[in-house]
C-alpha cells in the first residue's frame, strides 16, 4: 500500500503543480479590457451585428435587449431571434422593437425547425443571413452588457487584428451551490483548456463562449457559417475550434463585469445545464465517459483521501497536490466571486460533477438522444453532426 501512495502521491503532486505553474505564468498574459487603456473608440468604428437567439426567454429577454440598446457605440444593429417560443418572448421583442428604430433592432420569428439543424445554430444562422455588420457578435438571451463593453471589445479586437474574440463573462452566483459547482468548473477549465495559449498558432488550444463570441464577417463566411455547426450541441466552443484550426487569429480577454450572466440557479441548475453537454464533450462514447469519470474522481478526490491514508513522507505528493489546488482557488478568487475557502468543498463538487457526467451519459443513451429547449435530437444524428 505504501508503494501505491508514493506513486499516486508523486504523480498527483506533479500534475497539479505543473498546472499551477502553467496557470501562474499564463493567466497574467490574458488582457483585461476593463482597464483604462481600452476605454476608447475602435479605429474605423466598424459596423457590428449583435445576434441574440431566444427560446422561451420571456423572463430575461427584456433586460438583455434594454442593456444592448444602451451600448456606448453608434455603428451597430441587434437582431433578436424568437426561436419557436411558446411563451411571451416574441411579444416582448416586438414591443421593444416598436419603441426603437428598425435599423437598431430587428426581430425574426422562427416557427419551424428545418431537418438537419439544431434550434440555436439555426437561429443564429438565420440572423446572420440578415446581418449587415463587418463583425458578428453571438450572445445569449440572458446576458447583461455594460454600456462600454462592446466599444472596448472592438477596440481590442481591431488593435490586435483578431479574427475571433471571446470576452469571459462575470458569472453571477447567488447561492453556495452555484459557487461550489462553478468553482470546480473553472478548475476543470484550467485543465482542459489553456486560455493563455489560445493566441499561440502553434497550439491546438481554442476557446468559444456562448455569452460573447465575436467574429469577423468575412472569416465567418470563409468557415462555412453556422451551417458547419448546424447539428453540434457544443456550437459555441466548436466555433472557436474551427477558427483556430483554420489558422485565423483568436483571442480571449477578461473584462471584470463588462458582461455578466447568471448561468444557473443552484447546484441542481448547473447539473441540469451540463447534462445536455457532458456526453457530447466525450464525443458520445460511453467508454470514454466512464474513463473520464474515473480520472476526474482520482485526480480531484485522491489528494484529499491520500493525505489521511498515507503514512509519513508518502503524504508529501498529496500535500503538494492540495497546496496547488488551493493556490488555483486563490487565483480564481481574483477573477470571480468565489472565496478561496471553497477549496474545502472541492470533494463535494467533484462528486457532483462525476454524477453529472454519468447522468448525461445515462440519459442520452436511455433516450437515444438529447432534449434541448423542448426539441428531441436523435443520438445517431448528433454523432454525425459533431465537428
Amino acid at each position: 500500500m505504501s508503494y501505491f501512495h508514493w506513486i499516486a502521491g508523486c504523480a498527483l503532486g506533479l500534475v497539479w503543480l505543473w498546472r499551477l505553474g502553467d496557470a501562474t505564468l499564463g493567466v497574467p498574459k490574458i488582457v483585461d479590457i476593463s482597464g483604462a487603456q481600452w476605454d476608447r473608440r475602435p479605429p474605423g468604428e466598424p459596423r457590428i451585428s449583435i445576434i441574440v437567439p431566444a427560446c422561451n426567454e420571456a423572463a430575461d429577454i427584456e433586460a438583455t435587449l434594454t442593456r444592448l440598446l444602451a451600448l456606448q457605440y453608434d455603428n451597430y444593429e441587434i437582431i433578436a431571434v424568437d426561436d419557436r417560443s411558446t411563451d411571451r418572448t416574441g411579444e416582448v421583442m416586438e414591443r421593444i422593437a416598436v419603441a426603437v428604430s428598425p435599423d437598431r433592432l430587428k426581430v425574426i420569428h422562427i416557427t419551424e425547425l428545418p431537418a438537419g439543424w439544431m434550434g440555436k445554430p439555426h437561429a443564429m444562422w438565420s440572423a446572420s443571413n440578415q446581418a449587415s455588420g463587418d463583425w458578428l457578435l453571438f450572445t445569449d438571451a440572458d446576458v447583461l452588457f455594460k454600456p462600454d463593453a462592446l466599444r472596448r471589445a472592438l477596440t481590442y479586437a481591431e488593435s490586435e487584428r483578431a479574427d475571433h474574440l471571446v470576452l469571459f463573462p462575470r458569472i453571477v452566483m447567488k447561492h453556495p451551490g452555484e459557487r461550489i459547482m462553478i468553482a470546480f468548473f473553472q478548475t476543470l477549465f484550467v485543465f482542459g483548456h489553456r486560455p493563455w495559449k489560445v493566441a499561440d498558432p502553434k497550439t491546438k488550444d481554442h476557446i468559444g463562449v456562448g455569452a460573447f463570441n465575436m467574429i469577423r464577417r468575412n472569416v465567418y463566411d470563409a468557415l462555412g457559417t453556422y451551417q458547419a455547426l448546424r447539428f453540434d450541441v457544443l456550437d459555441d466552443m466548436k466555433l472557436g475550434k474551427v477558427v483556430k484550426n483554420a489558422g485565423y487569429a483568436q483571442r480571449n480577454v477578461f473584462g471584470a463585469d463588462l458582461v455578466s450572466i447568471r448561468w444557473a440557479r443552484g447546484a441542481r441548475g448547473v447539473v441540469d445545464n451540463l447534462t445536455k453537454n457532458f456526453f457530447a464533450v466525450m464525443s458520445y462514447q460511453w467508454p470514454r465517459a466512464l474513463a473520464s469519470s474515473f480520472a476526474l474522481a482520482f485526480l480531484n478526490l485522491m489528494p484529499f483521501a491520500g493525505i489521511w491514508l498515507a503514512q509519513g513522507w508518502a503524504r508529501l505528493g498529496y500535500a503538494i497536490a492540495l497546496f496547488s489546488m488551493l493556490s488555483i482557488y486563490v487565483g480564481m478568487s481574483r477573477k470571480s466571486d468565489i472565496p478561496p475557502y471553497y477549496f474545502v468543498l472541492h470533494p463535494v463538487s467533484t462528486a457532483l460533477f462525476v454524477y453529472t457526467m454519468l447522468r448525461s451519459t445515462f440519459f442520452t443513451l436511455a433516450r437515444g438522444g438529447v432534449v434541448w429547449r423542448g426539441t428531441f435530437y436523435p443520438l445517431e444524428e448528433l454523432r454525425k453532426g459533431m465537428v
